[in-house]
């Protein structure tokens, strides 16, 4: 499998490059940049331990000065004090402004990682090395980076874009299969905001809860196409302004669902499925879309072995009050990204209170 897909956004544009083995070439395809030579690589404890030597070996062997920081595995640890982690790190190998982050790892190791480089000496190179599919199709593409408030998901944070993303889809054999039902939600979702070949090509496959279901050429146009779908939306809108919001599809509630279960109950994934099953039904409540392109959703959902339910325990007037702590909410009005027709969703700030907890109530 090989595809390389531009993000397209003038000086700081780059590729993203799918290539199956390609973390073996990881040092030669950074040397094409000119990079300085010093790179810390940042990965977490499982990670590193599976991959960290073949992306050492690759970088030293491209002539890269290679140092590491290693990070506790899990979103509980997306915070201040892990950037400060990397931060000591940086300093401690004489990091200087030409120099590199590469983020080897998911999108907690990406979005720490990103967040790092944004502010260290205001600003280094950072290179994405997504391992888990959720990463591979969203996290490492669009330069958005940050860490959790104990208030809330991803509210300190920086747009920094990347010099290369490297996709490597053999590292996905290794992937638990919880993560990859769980990057299903964002293909789903890329097939209802933005690609409707491609919600017709998941509608065809038998299963999508388990990678050994995903025949290779629907994997190839899962990687593909979803990647596509971010660098065209990206391109268009680099930070957030307007038609990029439509990313958010099921984020809104989802990071509410996670924040309230402290991270521990469901994982990003599964919280932005609950959320799409949500605002589908807000849609269809609303007139925006019909019941029966939500019927197809939910059966997406259901083949990938997503949740469309919420966790027990959480109250849903909880969820209302969380919502108005969200990042995107603007002149106190929550904004939600609601379907509009398979391929399109639009983004509106009129979805009454009682509706939202009438549906919310009906998920419980």
């Amino acid at each position: 499998m090989q595809s390389i897909i531009k993000v397209d956004l003038g000086p700081q544009s780059y590729n993203v490059c799918v290539r199956s083995g390609g973390l073996d070439e990881l040092g030669t395809l950074m040397g094409d940049l000119s990079l300085g030579k010093k790179v810390l690589l940042v990965s977490n404890q499982s990670i590193f331990r599976q991959y960290g030597d073949r992306a050492t070996t690759a970088l030293e062997s491209a002539g890269f000065e290679v140092s590491s920081c290693i990070l506790p595995p899990g979103e509980q640890y997306k915070t201040l004090n892990s950037v400060q982690k990397i931060y000591s790190a940086a300093l401690a190998n004489r990091l200087e402004r030409s120099s590199t982050m590469v983020a080897l790892g998911g999108g907690v190791v990406g979005d720490i990682t990103g967040f790092a480089a944004a502010t260290w000496l205001r600003g280094i190179n950072v290179v994405q090395v997504p391992t888990s599919l959720l990463a591979m199709v969203d996290a490492s593409i669009g330069g958005k980076t940050g860490v959790n408030h104990p208030e809330g998901k991803n509210l300190i944070g920086a747009f920094h874009q990347p010099r290369l993303v490297l996709i490597d889809p053999d590292v996905l054999k290794t992937l638990p299969a919880r993560e990859f039902r769980s990057a299903m939600a964002e293909v789903i979702k890329y097939g209802v905001i933005w690609d409707v070949e491609l919600f017709g090509k998941l509608e065809k496959s038998k299963r999508l809860d388990q990678m050994r279901y995903v025949k290779a050429d629907l994997l190839a146009e899962i990687l593909i196409r979803s990647c596509q779908a971010k660098a065209e939306v990206v391109s268009k809108d680099e930070k957030e302004s307007g038609l990029r919001a439509i990313l958010n599809y099921g984020h809104t509630i989802g990071h509410a669902v996670e924040s309230l279960t402290n991270y521990k109950v469901i994982n990003h994934g599964e919280g932005v499925a609950i959320g799409m099953a949500a605002s589908s039904r807000l849609a269809v409540e609303l007139g925006m879309w019909d019941a029966e392109c939500d019927r197809r959703q939910s059966a997406l959902l259901e083949k990938a072995g997503l949740p469309a339910k919420l966790p027990a325990g959480v109250d849903v007037e909880e969820i209302l009050n969380t919502l108005q702590l969200d990042k995107k909410v603007q002149d106190g009005k929550v904004r939600f990204v609601l379907p509009v027709r398979l391929g399109e969703a639009a983004v509106s700030d009129r979805v009454d209170g009682d509706v939202i907890l009438q549906v919310l109530r009906e998920m419980l």
